[in-house]
């Protein structure tokens, strides 16, 4: 089988790993598929290195990976390449908000991940890469939004319909997308980028081809080129199936993006 991209960009939550945290028999099969035929295969995630590492190992990778919603670059599994740290003061003044609201948060720093039980308000000797927010409060998470893009210099995605995470600006998948790509040679016309949340919105409208999952908010699926089934129907699987490998290896045109 011919690949007619260079490179599979993988979310991991709601996209790779089914709702039980598990990468299923076929869909390991058809990512194996395609690392035969050439394709790099990488993780693009807002878990930290240390919670996405065991899925790498599981697969095989050893290429370039995306933590932390482009915090940080990888250029192997256990070898960084590059990271962007939040601004100390945006960190206390987003806590500030969080006790304000009175809602679960978290923050990721280098070493470790805190949230609103484990918080000890150690904030100037750590290094951030992100902050999140959690609540089922639509309003309350409306008037979060707000306040926080008053604050500014901030990149403001979510990976649930319920939560907010928040990296430095110009910090996403697609920049971490962009700087593995520098890495490995290619261009973003060759990457095929899988997701189903707001912090996937960039990868899949900047790369050659972008793809939602069934289960995928619908602003996703708008913005895609294709939607393929959902994270427990081994939607990955189909990914590689109908637009990575090819029998002829004849290169198709973009889908048209989705009504």
């Amino acid at each position: 089988m011919t690949a007619k991209y260079r490179l599979l960009a993988l979310d991991m939550d709601g996209t790779l790993l089914n709702d039980e945290q598990k990468i299923t028999p076929l869909t390991v099969e058809w990512i194996k598929k395609a690392m035969e035929a050439g394709v790099h295969v990488c993780l693009s995630t807002g878990r930290s290195s240390r919670s996405a590492m065991p899925y790498a190992e599981q697969l095989g990778l050893n290429t370039p990976m995306i933590m932390v919603n482009g915090s940080e670059v990888w250029r192997a599994p256990h070898e960084l390449y590059r990271r962007s740290l939040m601004d100390v003061e945006l960190v206390k003044e987003m806590h500030k908000i969080a006790e304000e609201f009175d809602i679960w948060f978290w923050a990721y720093s280098v070493d470790e991940v805190y949230n609103r039980d484990s918080w000890d308000g150690e904030i100037d000797s750590r290094e951030w890469l992100k902050f999140g927010y959690s609540t089922e409060d639509n309003d309350i998470r409306h008037k979060l939004l707000m306040r926080l893009q008053e604050l500014g210099g901030l990149e403001i995605t979510n990976s649930s319909p319920f939560n907010l995470e928040i990296n430095p600006l110009g910090v996403n998948k697609a920049s971490g997308i962009l700087e593995v790509c520098k890495l490995l040679g290619i261009n973003m016309s060759q990457v095929v980028a899988v997701g189903d949340s707001l912090n996937d919105l960039a990868a899949i409208q900047q790369s050659g081809f972008g793809v939602a999952m069934g289960n995928a908010q619908e602003t996703v699926k708008q913005e895609a080129d294709a939607v393929v089934a959902s994270n427990n129907e081994d939607g990955i699987a189909e990914v590689i199936q109908k637009y990575i490998l090819t029998e002829a290896g004849t290169s198709a045109g973009r889908i048209s993006k989705q009504a």
